[in-house]
């Protein structure tokens, strides 16, 4: 008996596997594998020692007292013309131009006078091409790019930079951007969690103690949206919020505002914030109406009958019972916030760009993946921190979606 509960057990363990199995290669290839490539463009650095290898075990063999000696010049010229007659100079180029600009020019020039059959030595070659290569920002620069493996990319996002000498120091004023973006990208996202928050609970109370009939009539209301294309509704929030659109035009018909002082409400950090509310506001009913939904009518009525004021007994009685679809709502919508592309892309003009915006500016644009791939690597530990915050004084188990 016992060996044939033991294999009965192990047939609905196996059938379990099998029938878990697709879910499981799904999650691997839609979800870990982008993950893993994501994490591994962060770090990569190998462009430089995949295509001049020599020069970059000569760099690395550098102490970094002043500029290299005549050894490593005729190694890097050797190569130069190499990878110029290989057509490989130009993907070495652009690497080095995302960490200072004019490197790229700087070799190409090098690379094309030196195949054309500039002599040796090749020190006083290279400085009658370009000047540049005898000032020691221009080495740094090769030497951070000869490892195969950085951290580079990660020092970048957090506007840090490795100088000369190794070591790590903040970024330049006017080149000191991505810490800003981050913030901005956070506390929009805190504010349009506050803003969905105010104005959805107010909507899922009333369907929660609306008639069935016109309760339905709400949800189908609030699940209109989603039967629209989300470029469709930004683009018609540029047509109401712009300066000479609906809204102005109702505030001066009004006289609310002027007409010569009309609001500029798009193309900024407002109409990012009011868009972004309106586009994620559903996400928030839902949660507050499954929770509402489950609590009896009668709560505040036997509050206020033993004793409580109308705004105790909803603080004392209600409000707690709500607090599962308070959290699941507000998580939700800071969670789908934070990583917004399109409506801060349309919509948040320069002052209203948020940090998937610049990620996607150096996949498509800039194409530098290591950059885009550490911002993203850093956001996500933003969400999993926020995320553990969560679970750490709220708790993930008293979250309630539906």
């Amino acid at each position: 008996m016992t060996f044939a509960n033991s294999g009965l057990r192990g047939r609905l363990r196996a059938r379990a596997v099998v029938l878990v199995l697709p879910l499981l290669l799904f999650l691997a290839g839609t979800w870990l594998v982008p993950l893993a490539g994501v994490l591994f463009h962060s770090v990569d650095n190998s462009v430089f020692s995949q295509y001049m290898p020599r020069s970059a075990k000569a760099l690395l063999r550098w102490d970094r007292a002043g500029i290299p000696g005549d050894e490593t010049f005729a190694v890097l010229a050797e190569e130069l013309k190499e990878a110029y007659s290989n057509r490989t100079v130009g993907r070495v180029a652009n690497h080095l131009n995302h960490q200072m600009s004019g490197m790229r020019s700087l070799l190409i020039r090098t690379a094309r006078r030196l195949s054309k059959g500039e002599p040796a030595p090749y020190r006083a070659a290279m400085l009658k091409v370009d000047r540049r290569w005898g000032e020691y920002e221009v080495w740094s620069v090769l030497r951070t790019a000869a490892p195969a493996v950085t951290a580079g990319h990660y020092l970048a996002a957090l506007d840090l930079r490795f100088t000369g000498a190794g070591r790590i120091a903040a970024q330049p004023e006017d080149q000191a951007i991505y810490v800003k973006i981050f913030w901005r990208t956070l506390w929009v996202s805190l504010i349009v969690a506050l803003i969905c928050l105010l104005l959805g609970f107010p909507i899922a109370h009333l369907m929660a103690n609306l008639p069935l009939r016109l309760s339905n009539w709400l949800m189908i209301l609030v699940l209109l949206p989603f039967w629209t294309s989300l470029l469709v509704r930004t683009v018609s929030w540029i047509v109401l919020l712009q300066s000479s659109g609906v809204i102005n035009s109702l505030m001066v018909w009004s006289g609310v505002i002027d007409d010569s002082r009309r609001v500029q409400l798009v193309f900024n950090l407002t109409g990012t914030i009011i868009v972004m509310s309106y586009v994620l506001l559903p996400f928030m009913v839902l949660p507050l109406y499954s929770v509402m939904k489950t609590i009896p009518k009668s709560v505040m009525q036997v509050a206020i009958s033993l004793g409580a004021g109308p705004v105790r007994a909803f603080w004392r009685a209600y409000l707690p019972q709500v607090l599962p679809g308070i959290g699941a709502g507000g998580l939700l919508v800071f969670m789908l916030a934070v990583g917004y592309y399109i409506t801060p892309a349309l919509v948040g003009g320069q002052s209203g760009q948020l940090i998937s915006n610049f990620i996607a500016y150096h996949i498509k644009t800039s194409l530098n993946w290591g950059m885009a791939a550490a911002l993203g690597v850093i956001l996500l530990a933003f969400v999993l921190l926020f995320y553990w915050l969560y679970n750490r004084f709220i708790g993930i188990d008293k979250m309630k979606v539906a």
